[in-house]
């Protein structure tokens, strides 16, 4: 039987409000392929990343052009080689991962780790508002080991001081999505360090980097929208001392693989981020993290409503994939 490639939109409404410096949102918009080979059928999702123009018909259609290669048995490196890094190629990626470990009966866990996988923990992210808003937020998840606060822009030295105030025990990853300038990083980043910040996550635009070139290290500085796939890194050598890698920038596992290998031989240190998304989506994602230095991977906690089977948390513990779920 020949292959065949499915994909369709899904929505999954969000436990209140998710708002970042770029705008809110209440639900989750995610894309499910599911590549089918005989008996055996493998699952990815991906997540449309709007700040790069990405919409759910512009992924829809790139999956689709996808389809013929596919569905002639394109392997991961022939996908890569055909679609450029984004959701779409994540999708694709993630499901080839999945429907080769569901035909060879070998789960992608014993391959990525071959001395075992382990639960990991997650930071738990808190939506921007007001800053007696967040510290409520933060109270109520104070038992959690990493809480990630999104911030970005006016006000944010009373927000960073409300949440460190109102969760002591937490360590904290400030992520200002863009939203600082080069005129008020070093007061930012001076507050951060008074409040013990972990981490500060893509304080400034992308096409502002160089100004951390001169910033002071009082507090690590981490690189999001900056950074893609593994051609980016050399670039972002001397301006950031983390990355975040995300599926959905990268372009599926396999580009992810590459990027935090290289990211490491450079002296970085890993994140490994997501999108709001579901089990699905965080699945592979979890294998990539087992041994990253700071791990977010909580789009399920943020939602009203997972799929089934899904991820098991434990509190800010997740735990590896089933079979089952992918891998």
């Amino acid at each position: 039987m020949a292959r065949v490639l499915l994909a369709e939109i899904e929505r999954f409404p969000i436990a209140g409000t998710f708002t970042i410096s770029r705008g809110s949102k209440t639900e989750a918009e995610v894309i499910c392929c599911t590549i089918r080979d005989g008996d055996h059928a493998g699952r990815g999702e991906c997540v449309p990343y709007r700040r790069y123009g990405e919409t759910m018909e512009s992924v829809m259609s790139c999956i689709d052009a996808a389809r013929d290669a596919v569905e002639a048995g394109a392997d991961r490196a022939e996908i890569a080689r055909l679609m450029q890094p984004g959701a779409a190629r994540n999708a694709v990626d993630c499901a080839l991962w999945d429907l080769d470990a569901k035909r060879s009966g070998i789960a992608v866990g014993s391959l990525l780790c071959p001395a075992g996988t382990a639960p990991i923990a997650t930071a738990y992210t808190l939506s921007l508002d007001t800053p007696e808003a967040m510290a409520a937020q933060a109270r109520a998840n104070a038992a959690r080991p990493w809480l990630k606060v999104k911030i970005g822009g006016g006000g944010d030295e009373a927000r960073i001081r409300a949440v460190a105030a109102a969760a002591p025990a937490s360590r904290i990853i400030l992520d200002a999505n863009e939203g600082w300038t080069p005129q008020d990083l070093a007061a930012n980043i001076s507050i951060a360090a008074e409040c013990g910040v972990s981490l500060i996550e893509q304080p400034l635009p992308a096409d502002a980097d160089e100004a951390l070139r001169a910033a002071d290290r009082h507090v690590p500085i981490c690189a999001d929208e900056s950074l893609h796939t593994a051609a980016d890194l050399a670039r972002l050598v001397g301006l950031y001392d983390a990355i975040n890698i995300k599926l959905d920038k990268a372009g599926g596992l396999t580009e992810a693989l590459a990027l935090r290998d290289e990211g490491r031989r450079l002296g970085l240190r890993i994140m490994v981020g997501c999108m709001v998304g579901t089990s699905l989506g965080m699945a592979p994602a979890v294998l990539l993290a087992q041994d990253a230095d700071y791990v977010d991977l909580d789009g399920p906690l943020l939602l009203s409503r997972d799929r089934s089977p899904a991820l098991r948390y434990d509190g800010s513990l997740v735990h590896p994939p089933s079979r089952e779920l992918w891998g």
